[in-house]
């Protein structure tokens, strides 16, 4: 098993669900996040006053997914969260030794299903 992790732009949450969707994942957990990558944060103004800001806003995305999987569910993220700008986010896999289904007690494969 593994653990997608996607860091994505916020107005683009909704095009990555409906792609992970569409390849038949039933399960996903949004958070909010915030950080900064190459374009380092932005300049606002708030109340006529100039401010900058070192950290934008992100969401963060997480699917627990069978090996099998894998490749689909990150084509599927790269599918809905790409613009082709600076700040489209990032993809990373960490190793899941095993998982349980608190409800049933179901563990491994059979729990993510």
């Amino acid at each position: 098993m593994k653990l997608v992790t996607a860091i994505v732009r916020p107005d683009r949450v909704d095009a990555v669900s409906a792609a992970l969707e569409r390849f038949g994942v039933n399960g996903l957990t949004v958070s909010q996040a915030s950080g900064f990558g190459r374009q380092r944060g932005h300049t606002e103004v708030y109340r006529g006053a100039e401010y900058n800001s070192d950290l934008l806003q992100k969401v963060r995305l997480e699917v627990l997914v069978n090996e099998d999987a894998l490749d689909g569910v990150m084509a599927a993220i790269e599918e809905g969260g790409r613009t082709g700008h600076f700040g489209d986010g990032k993809i990373w896999i960490i190793d899941v030794r095993d998982a349980v289904r608190v409800r049933t007690g179901e563990r491994g494969a059979s729990a993510i299903a």
